[in-house]
């Protein structure tokens, strides 16, 4: 699955020209080097997860949620909740089934009572590539400097020995029979505040009622928009639910570096049952007005001393405004390009 990931990116990097310029802020550079990646802009689309579709439902806490944070979202009251899946890429029209769609998302918009909003923004890798934006930066750099006729070792290569858990984060993605049917996690650490003050750090992890994944013989079988059109099957017979869990860290855990997962056997505690019961009216107008920001946070949720989340706000920051321009030029070939390889959101 991993090797035909970076075949695709492989490929499709042949004529992409140099990397970004590097007097731009981080979050425009791998912004730039996600199109490039995406066979150019594709006018309206993300950079990032082009492809998706929103629904929405409900979120309701467990008592446990409340003692671990003060948040008004796990007061346990029923709070209304905006969701949208997508397949990995900053390419509209790339198959679901293919390895390069891989890793998928799931990014939740909850609304408070009284207006305010908090997002959790997650995908089906275990954990991600990198520590840092400029790591990130680099290996799109590494992927576009590494055609398949580059000398070896490649740029590539190169990265994953000075990066041996990329190629691993990577691997833990496959192709799930239905967007229902993945398990989501949230890479980075945020500290849960309770109302004694007390702050516990944490990483989201989103299960459904079962985990399916399709060998890549099936998922290459598949139609091309086989997840979507499956999703708004299923929630039209019945709702869709996943557990929202939060594995613990313990005391000497780091919490910086989204790249280094908790070990295994840390404590997991659930927060609570979303369900998902309707399609949105017009998921493709809605999906272009919604923003995911992972530092949209409120009282009771903040930010540890993971970096990733603020680099990755400034680069959805970037996205949105390019693709809420009215008539963008477009670049590349547009709306236009045969599935290209997928990256993970920044």
């Amino acid at each position: 699955m991993r090797r035909a990931f970076l075949m695709g990116a492989l490929f499709c990097a042949t004529a992409l020209g140099a990397a970004a310029a590097e007097d731009q802020p981080v979050a425009t550079q791998i912004v730039d080097l996600a199109n490039k990646l995406s066979g150019g802009e594709h006018p309206g689309f993300r950079a990032f997860h082009a492809k998706g579709i929103v629904v929405e439902g409900s979120f309701r806490a467990s008592p446990e949620a409340a003692k671990l944070s003060k948040a008004k979202l796990f007061d346990g009251s029923t709070i209304r909740a905006t969701v949208r899946f997508s397949d990995g890429p900053g390419v509209p029209n790339i198959p679901d089934g293919s390895p390069n769609a891989n890793p998928h998302g799931m990014a939740i918009k909850f609304h408070l009572p009284g207006g305010e909003d908090t997002d959790m923004v997650t995908n089906s890798l275990k954990f991600f590539p990198v520590g840092t934006a400029e790591d990130f930066r680099d290996l799109l750099q590494a992927i576009i400097a590494s055609p398949p006729d580059a000398p070896k070792p490649s740029k590539l290569e190169q990265f994953f020995g000075a990066h041996p858990n990329a190629p691993k984060a990577f691997g833990s993605a496959a192709t799930p029979d239905s967007y229902a049917d993945e398990e989501y996690h949230g890479i980075n650490a945020f500290l849960l505040i309770n109302k004694g003050g007390q702050s516990q750090a944490v990483r989201y992890l989103l299960v459904p009622d079962k985990l399916v994944h399709l060998t890549p013989e099936e998922a290459a079988k598949q139609p091309a928009d086989f997840l979507s059109e499956e999703v708004v099957k299923r929630i039209a017979q019945h709702p869709v639910t996943f557990r929202l869990k939060a594995q613990l860290a313990e005391p000497g855990d780091q919490t910086k570096d989204g790249s280094q997962p908790w070990p295994d056997d840390r404590k997991i505690v659930e927060l609570g049952v979303l369900t998902l019961n309707k399609m949105a009216a017009n998921s493709l107008e809605a999906e272009k007005k919604l923003l995911f920001v992972p530092t949209r946070l409120i009282d009771g949720i903040e930010l540890s001393d993971d970096p990733l989340p603020l680099e990755r706000a400034a680069a959805y920051a970037v996205s949105f405004d390019r693709r809420s321009q009215p008539g963008a030029p477009k670049k590349g070939n547009g709306g236009n390009a045969p599935a290209q390889p997928s990256t993970v959101s920044p």
